[in-house]
């Protein structure tokens, strides 16, 4: 798998609460340059980052980050406002409190109404694989499947745990056609990404994966990139 297979799998992140505005440029000159999938930022620089850089790169933001319980009506106007800004993909934080109190019922008609939403634009649902019981997550899939989301993905990154192969083999054996998985958290290496995108995921979410790819050689380094492109 070559380094161009590997960057258009991954959504290049920078979610730090203390992320500064240069870090954020920096991250959509290297999307823009490497040709990632999106750039996954804060819901605080959506609409400066759409102004500075036009319609690349593609723009992917957090609602309900990074702990979920925020009520549904806060979740809605975070993507209403979100959408509103330019963003072009969506990942959510489901309630973690409605899964172990067992409504599920309550997770399925919040990703529902996300996702109706956001129409056509991808919705992600962040189910943070290290806080569930492998019955809770083979239960979510069917959730994320019924409400018409268009991934399930792993983790925040922020969670004890990141990604882990067995889910992603998990996740492949529940979900139905139309959902995509992403692994998120903890994929540090270029094996670490190979071998995800060969379990299954379609979308790799990590704040490194270009900085490892460089440094293994596998890429050059960052050009100049124009405003606006």
């Amino acid at each position: 798998m070559n380094a161009t297979d590997i960057l258009r799998h991954i959504d290049h992140t920078q979610l730090k609460a203390t992320a500064s505005w240069d870090d954020i440029q920096k991250l959509c000159e290297e999307a823009i340059q490497y040709g990632t999938a999106s750039v996954c930022i804060p819901p605080c620089y959506v609409k400066r980052v759409r102004e500075r850089f036009g319609r690349k790169p593609v723009i992917c933001t957090v609602i309900g980050f990074p702990l979920g319980y925020a009520t549904t009506g806060t979740k809605l106007a975070e993507t209403r406002e979100a959408l509103e800004n330019g963003a072009d993909e969506f990942d959510m934080v489901i309630n973690l409190s409605d899964v172990k109190n067992g409504m599920f019922d309550r997770v399925e008609e919040e990703i529902r109404a996300l996702k109706e939403a956001v129409g056509e634009h991808i919705l992600k649902v962040i189910v943070e694989t290290c806080c569930l019981t492998e019955e809770e997550k083979i239960r979510l899939c069917g959730c994320v499947t019924r409400a018409g989301a268009d991934y399930i993905k792993t983790s925040t990154g922020f969670g004890a745990k990141g990604a882990e192969l067995s889910d992603i083999l998990l996740f492949r054996s529940h979900i139905g056609g139309g959902v995509k998985i992403k692994a998120a958290g903890g994929i540090r290496s270029v094996e670490d990404m190979e071998a995800f995108l060969e379990a299954g995921a379609d979308r790799l979410g990590t704040s490194s994966g270009i900085a490892v790819l460089r440094s293994a050689g596998r890429m050059e380094p960052l050009q100049n990139t124009e405003e606006g492109t």
